[in-house]
C-alpha cells in the first residue's frame, strides 16, 4: 500500500527551544487547516471520486500530507523538547503543558483539539474539490 522510508524527506534540525513558536505551529498539525485534517480530506474524499485517475491523485495528495504533518511534528517537538519551567510559563506555553506536557497533540493555536467536523467530505465531486482548494488556501 504504502512505502515508508524512516527519514524526513525535508530533516527539521531545531537547535534551540521555543514554545511561543511551536504554540503557533501547533495548528499546522492540527488546526482546522492544518496536515491533520488535509491528509484524513484527500484520503476520505477519493472513496468518491467517480474518475480513475483523479481518485489516484487525491490518494498520492492525502498520503504527502502524512508527510508534511510528520515534518510539523517534528518541529513542535524540538521546538519544545526540555524545556525549564521559566521557558513553558514566561511563553504561555503552561496551559498546553499541563495536558500534554511537551507531546505533539493536534490542536488548534487555540488550543481547540482537532475535530473531523472541521473538514468536509459531501461525496459532491465539486464541493469537495472546492472544500480542497479553500482548505490549501488557508494554509498558504
Amino acid at each position: 500500500m504504502f512505502v515508508y522510508e524512516k527519514k524526513l524527506q525535508y530533516p527539521v534540525k531545531v537547535k534551540n527551544t521555543n514554545p511561543k513558536l511551536a504554540s503557533v505551529i501547533i495548528s499546522q498539525y492540527g488546526g482546522p487547516d492544518g496536515e491533520l485534517g488535509a491528509s484524513l480530506r484527500y484520503l476520505s474524499q477519493r472513496f468518491s471520486m467517480p474518475y480513475p485517475e483523479l481518485k489516484g491523485l487525491l490518494t498520492d495528495i492525502g498520503t504527502e500530507e502524512l508527510g508534511h504533518l510528520e515534518m510539523i511534528g517534528a518541529l513542535v517537538h524540538q521546538l519544545t523538547r526540555n524545556l525549564t519551567e521559566e521557558q513553558i510559563r514566561s511563553a504561555g506555553f503552561d496551559t498546553y503543558f499541563v495536558d500534554r506536557t511537551a507531546g505533539v497533540y493536534p490542536t488548534s493555536a487555540s488550543g481547540f483539539p482537532y475535530s473531523a467536523a472541521s473538514m468536509a467530505c459531501k461525496g459532491d465531486l465539486i464541493a469537495d474539490l472546492t472544500e480542497d482548494l479553500a482548505a490549501d488556501g488557508a494554509m498558504a
